[in-house]
């Protein structure tokens, strides 16, 4: 039984230093999710600004301690919290927040119109322009009948079919260019 105990004690000091590594591979990963973070936002990674958030006596209260950088840094500060150091977090300036939602609107506007644009080319129209319209007149009819205030989600392939439904002048009708051979052999096989 002695050596049991002996052989129990060795290993509990093994275990106490593998914890204690763990511990250091999890505060060193993120910081190395900060350093990837600082070179996609262009920063040079190792000069970003670094801070750890500290618990005080008062639970309203937390205290700041600059690790690395500047307090005077414009660009983003990354934060870790002593206490939990697999949680990161950014401090960027209001102005810079709000720079980055406008871009983030921009872009969803964007890949929204070249959604539809795609989706109206597909249904071969006779004008882009005037479904263009014509869609987007709808979109704002959806949009102010459910929440005016809240980005709005539609099928635009289903949009596009109804426009095309209700006005087929709009698009082109390619069995109006088939033989007429070739319109029976469609008909048959729909």
């Amino acid at each position: 039984m002695r050596d049991e105990t002996k052989n129990n004690k060795d290993q509990e000091p093994k275990k106490q230093p593998q914890e204690a590594t763990e511990a250091k591979k999890e505060k060193y990963s993120i910081i190395e999710k900060i350093h990837s973070l600082s070179t996609k936002l262009g920063l040079k990674p190792g000069h970003e600004t670094l801070v750890e958030i500290e618990d005080t006596d008062d639970p309203h209260i937390k205290q700041l301690r600059l690790i690395q950088g500047s307090w005077d840094s414009e660009d983003p500060w990354f934060a870790i919290e002593k206490k939990n150091d697999k949680k990161a977090y950014a401090f960027i300036p209001a102005e810079a927040f709000s720079h980055l939602i406008d871009t983030l609107r921009r872009t969803q506007q964007e890949n929204f119109n070249l959604k539809l644009e795609k989706t109206i080319w597909q249904n071969v129209p006779a004008d882009f322009e005037d479904v263009w319209v014509v869609a987007m007149e709808e979109i704002r009819k959806y949009a102010k009948e459910k929440n005016p205030d809240k980005p709005v989600s539609i099928d635009l392939d289903k949009l596009i079919k109804k426009i095309k439904r209700e006005h087929p002048n709009l698009f082109i009708n390619i069995r109006d260019f088939m033989p007429q051979e070739m319109q029976q052999l469609q008909d048959n096989h729909d």
